[in-house]
């Protein structure tokens, strides 16, 4: 079962909310429900790429998912984050930053955090800089954010260190580290089944919504190509070109150091193994968990795994280098997590307390979440010194 967060619902978190910082409106807003909008653009142009789907259900501009004033994460919302769990997470994200700061010898250190959603990892992280290295006086922390809705969230609660751009391109040369959690999974993708040749799935409608796949175009077959990979009949998957164009974009932005990404995924052999025949997205809605992206559109979350490959693969080709690949569990345990974690529990009122919210979040960050979620850091004009996070495992891609 691909129910990557079924069990994340356990723990009594407050309610935050995540953000995502691409939205290219489709079609024209009008005064109704999303699902009908997306079915009188169907009515008046025929069937919409499941892509155009994917992003209107989660980024139209007034009804989409992610602009919307529903809460997201957390209990009263439909998934936890790592961010959201303990500010521990982002304490351990300080601590590899501030290595690649000192790895770098530049006195001003810029951070590029896209999707931040309420800024809950960036005041943790600010927060660990703050209390426990010398980087903050050089700091420049920086947030990609289109929404309205998240950035408004941001500004109440981030007052120091933060400025806000809506792309990269603003920004100019980048020495630094550009740094995402969980941003990827919900780029909008396209689907593809293999059938007699490559089709890609259009969502029709009559009387309710439905798939129909058309031959695919040269750039999704292109994509496999370059991956080396040959789907067998009947197999279906989704591509993600909107991951593709952004690593191209910041790796254009950076002109010295490290890129941080951190999402569920895995790599190529696993992605296309047999076992994930059917695809991998997933949708999300008060923690219930569902393959059906055709119901409560709007109001539902709707992911895809991150192919690590591909972004080690097209990264390469824009100027980076792999500093290493592995999951979140390890990554967090090489940068001293447990330690930290009961450090910070230690103000808890009785022992039982504090050993019971323990075991609660190692699980969730180092069982559930941790081999789920992956960690790739490239380089960029830096030389290869090992990173602290990747001192107990690291892979090759």
């Amino acid at each position: 079962m691909r129910d990557e967060r079924k069990n994340m619902a356990i723990l009594n978190d407050p309610t935050l909310t995540r953000g995502v910082c691409f939205y290219r409106p489709i079609f024209e807003e009008k005064s109704m429900p999303l699902s009908e909008i997306i079915i009188e653009q169907i009515k008046k142009s025929g069937p919409v790429s499941f892509h155009d789907f994917m992003e209107q259900a989660l980024y139209h501009p007034t009804f989409g998912y992610y602009n919307s004033s529903k809460e997201q994460i957390g209990k009263q919302g439909d998934f936890y984050t790592s961010s959201s769990i303990t500010p521990a997470f982002g304490a351990m994200i300080g601590r590899q930053l501030q290595q690649t700061w000192e790895l770098l010898g530049e006195k001003k250190f810029t951070v590029v955090e896209y999707g931040a959603g309420t800024g809950l990892l960036c005041h943790d992280i600010l927060d660990y800089f703050k209390k426990n290295t010398d980087l903050f006086p050089h700091l420049e922390y920086i947030i990609i954010e289109k929404s309205s809705v998240m950035k408004e969230r941001q500004r109440g609660h981030l007052k120091d260190k933060v400025t806000w751009y809506d792309n990269a391109s603003e920004i100019g040369g980048i020495t630094g580290c550009i740094l995402s959690n969980e941003l990827l999974d919900n780029f909008s993708v396209h689907q593809v089944v293999m059938e007699e040749e490559l089709k890609e799935i259009f969502v029709d409608y009559t009387n309710e919504f439905i798939e129909v796949p058309f031959p695919a175009n040269d750039t999704l077959k292109h994509y496999l190509a370059g991956l080396g990979i040959q789907l067998p009949v009947g197999f279906r998957t989704e591509i993600n070109l909107e991951a593709i164009e952004w690593m191209k974009e910041i790796s254009a932005c950076l002109v010295k150091g490290y890129i941080i990404t951190i999402d569920y995924g895995g790599l190529s052999a696993e992605l296309y193994s047999q076992r994930k025949s059917r695809g991998t997205l997933m949708c999300y809605n008060q923690h219930v968990v569902s393959e059906n992206p055709y119901i409560d559109i709007g109001k539902q979350d709707i992911t895809a795994h991150v192919n690590f490959s591909a972004l080690n693969h097209w990264g390469s080709k824009y100027g980076l280098e792999q500093c290493g690949y592995t999951d979140q569990a390890h990554f967090l345990l090489s940068l001293g997590f447990k330690e930290y974690l009961r450090k910070t529990l230690a103000g808890e009122p009785d022992i039982i307390s504090m050993v019971k919210k323990e075991s609660r979040i190692t699980h969730l960050l180092l069982v559930d979440m941790g081999s789920k979620f992956k960690v790739l850091i490239q380089r960029k004009q830096v030389p290869g010194t090992p990173l602290l996070g990747f001192t107990f495992s690291s892979a090759p891609i």
